[in-house]
């Protein structure tokens, strides 16, 4: 899943949405998200992809604006990889979509107000 590697920037929530996802080292890859709305940041993940018994994980943790977590200590939210194909990768609950060189959708489900729901972000290479 290397190509998801970059500075990707997209609109989401409201706000401005970065992700920063670096290249493959240590059989691991290393990514970070922020949401900016209001001229400030609203919330943080930082995440890895990483081997684990054969396949890839997404290991999740969230961040209030001040750093404070939201997960508890050594709590993650983690995506098993379920399948890979040409420009996509399927995570339980979260896909990436590589669209070219210099866009790509990632796809989450997330919990609104009791209620499952897919969400789009559509990122564009930022230099």
């Amino acid at each position: 899943v290397e190509w998801i590697a970059g500075h990707w920037r997209g609109e989401a929530f409201g706000g401005t949405t970065e992700e920063i996802w670096s290249p493959p080292l240590g059989n691991s890859m290393m990514g970070s998200f922020k949401l900016v709305a209001g001229g400030e940041v609203q919330f943080y993940e930082l995440m890895a992809i990483v081997e684990e018994r054969g396949s890839l994980v997404l290991k999740l943790k969230h961040f209030h604006g001040d750093m404070k977590g939201w997960e508890e200590k050594d709590d993650t939210v983690d995506f098993k990889l379920v399948a890979l194909a040409e420009g996509k990768a399927y995570f339980d609950n979260l896909t990436f979509e590589q669209n070219s060189d210099d866009s790509i959708t990632v796809y989450v489900v997330v919990d609104n107000n009791g209620k499952s729901q897919e969400m789009a972000f559509p990122y564009q290479r930022y230099n």
